[in-house]
Order: C-alpha cells, then structure tokens, then sequence
C-alpha cells in the first residue's frame, strides 16, 4: 500500500522520487512478513476494464465511426453547409452529454467518451467550412470527398489535422481523458503525411513528391512527436497516461518511416539494426514497452535478412530462424525474471542528470 501512496506523492510533486525510494527502503526494512495483516474498511476499487467498459469503447468507436460514414451522404445529399451543421450539432450535443455526465460517480469514462466523438467532429466541421467558402490552398487542389480523409494522402487535409489536434488540446485542458489523447495521435499520423506534398512544394517547386520523400518525413515527423510523448511524460499527469497515445503514434511514423526505406549498403543496415537495438534499451529507460515491441521486430528483420543471405537455399536458413526466435524468447523469459533488478540497477546507478530524463513510472519501478 506504501508504495501505491508514495507514487502517488511524488505525481503530486510532493516529494522527489529519490525521496519516495529512501522511504520505500525504510518501511520494507521495519516491515516483517508476518506483520502483514489484511485491509479491512472500504477501499477504492482499482482501475479495470470490464464488460461495461467494452461495450462504452465499442459505442463510442460505432459512433465515430458511423459519423464520419454518414458525412459522405450528407455533403452529396444537402452540399458541405449541411456537413457543417451536422458536425456542429453532433459535437455541441456530445459535449453538453459528456459535461452532464463528468460529475456523476463512476460515469467519467462514458463522459470522456463522449467529449472524444465531440473532438473528432473537428475535422468534419472545417472540410465544411472550407468546401463552402473553397478554401483549398493554393496550389493545393480540392480533396473532393471527406470519406478520403481517412484514406489518401492529401496536403489539403493539413488544416484539418492542426484543428483537430488543437481541438483535443483544448478538450483535455477541461476533461483530462487519456482517450482524447488517441484522436490526437491520429491527427499526427495523418499529419506526417498530409505534409510531404508542401515539402515537396518547398524543397522541389511541386506537389508531385517520390515515396522516398514520404519515407523521410515520417521518420523525421515521428522522431519529433517521440520526443514531445517523452516531454508529456516527464510532466507527471495525474489524471491518466495520456502520453501513451502520443508515444503510439511517434513510434508507428518513426518506425514506419525507417522500415519501409531501402538500401544496397550493409553498413546501413548495420545502423538500422542499431537503432532497434536502441529502441528496445529506450523501452527499459521509459518504462514504455511500445518500443520493446517495435525494435524486437526490427531486430527480427534485419537477422532474417542476415539468415537469407548467409543461409540461402540451405536447410540451416530455417534452423537459424527457428534459433533466433528462441533466443528472442528466452531474452524475454530473461528480462521478465530480471526486470526488477535492472530497473533497480538504473535507479541506482545512473547520474543525476540521466534519472531526470526518466519518467516518474520509470523510475519508481526500480524503488
């Protein structure tokens, strides 16, 4: 129980993570196994996600989802001012719901759900607006449908990107709702692509742009938005892990962006193997195991891409693979046993100036 309150002091900012550690390591000293005695009286129930949680999930994503199906007969039935009103009566009518049910016990969840079909109505309010009033930039050409906004890369969608993003902001300053958070990271993977056709604008004179380009900017964007995610968490919110959505997004555009490009040069790959390397110690160092995930994968590709040439057309090429999966596994069996200890080794061992690089959770799992 000690340790769940501590926690939560230093979130509070009431005392320091080093301070939270000392105290840690003084009440398991004084604390004695036989000691222990069970909890009784009233308590807060733990987070969870049950049932009912499923089903206030699914109608929110049906919700968002039919809404942004719906727009494509709406704009073709009564024209973009009728796309305008809709968003517009939909995210008044989510918000005043979700406001109504914020304060009421146990229905935060449904409220915030409510306040994120409000956020993602943005979008569908400004492609609106700018249909009316043909507000395309110059020399950017007409998207034509809304429906395309989910599927093509098109740099006329940027301003609805930055709006979306800026509405979400907004939406958590008064309702912090860790789920906002993912429109938002949506917002950003789209932007990253909305905007190679205005680099390509500016690096080449036209908005035709090779998927080399493409490729960049995503790794580019994606190391950008990682750093922001890294930012949010040394920000210790307390109200929810909103910065999971946004280290989410970061990742899969960072990632993306460095896996999809292609070189004949093996010292290059030598660097991108690196660089998952990287990535699964930047997982230990965060304490956020999105990158574990994402640099295992790396990883896996490039030795499947060393068996294939070292051991191509030879039946040691599925032995290796077969050999490579199990050390992966046994890696993880490893880290799993010794997680703790190395997180402690971090806590304890790294200076000063790396430990306030590191997110409170981060650091309070080596405590």
């Amino acid at each position: 129980m000690f340790r769940t309150e501590l926690e939560a002091a230093v979130q509070a900012r009431i005392i320091t993570a080093e301070q939270a550690t000392r105290l840690i390591a003084f009440l398991e000293s004084r604390t004695a196994p036989a000691a222990v005695t069970p909890v009784t009286g009233p308590a807060v129930a733990p987070s969870k996600f049950d049932f009912v949680h499923v089903l206030w999930y699914a109608g929110a994503l049906i919700v968002i989802g039919a809404l942004g199906l719906f727009t494509t007969v709406a704009f073709a039935a009564m024209g973009p001012s009728a796309l305008t009103f809709t968003a517009l009566a939909y995210g008044t009518g989510f918000i005043a719901l979700g406001r109504y049910l914020w304060g009421r016990p146990g229905l935060r969840t449904p409220a915030g759900l409510l306040i994120t079909c409000a956020v993602n109505m943005v979008p569908m309010a400004v492609y609106g607006i700018q249909a009316q009033f043909d507000l395309w930039p110059i020399p950017m050409q007409d998207p034509m449908g809304y429906d395309d906004f989910f599927s093509w890369l098109n740099a006329s969608w940027v301003y609805m990107d930055i709006a979306t993003i800026v509405a979400g902001a907004i939406a958590l300053r008064f309702y912090p709702f860790p789920f906002i958070a993912a429109i938002m990271a949506g917002a950003l993977w789209f932007l990253s692509m909305d905007l190679v056709p205005w680099i390509a604008l500016g690096l080449q004179g036209s908005t035709d742009f090779s998927w080399e380009l493409r490729e960049k900017v995503s790794m580019y964007f994606g190391l950008a938005v990682i750093l922001v995610a890294w930012a949010l968490d040394l920000k210790r919110w307390q109200a929810g892990d909103f910065a999971f959505w946004v280290h989410l997004a970061g990742v899969i555009c960072f990632w993306g962006g460095l896996t999809s490009q292609n070189s004949d040069s093996e010292f290059l790959k030598l660097v991108y193997f690196l660089i998952n390397i990287g990535m699964v110690v930047l997982a230990v160092f965060l304490g956020r195991r999105i990158y574990a995930v994402f640099g295992a994968l790396g990883v896996s590709f490039y030795l499947g891409y060393l068996a294939y040439e070292v051991f191509e057309d030879s039946l040691l090429f599925p032995l290796f693979l077969s050999m490579t999966g199990l050390a992966v596994i046994g890696l993880g069996i490893w880290y799993f046993k010794k997680q703790k200890a190395i997180a402690h080794w971090l806590l304890t061992s790294l200076p000063p100036e790396l430990q306030r690089l590191r997110p409170v959770h981060a650091r309070m799992a080596g405590a």
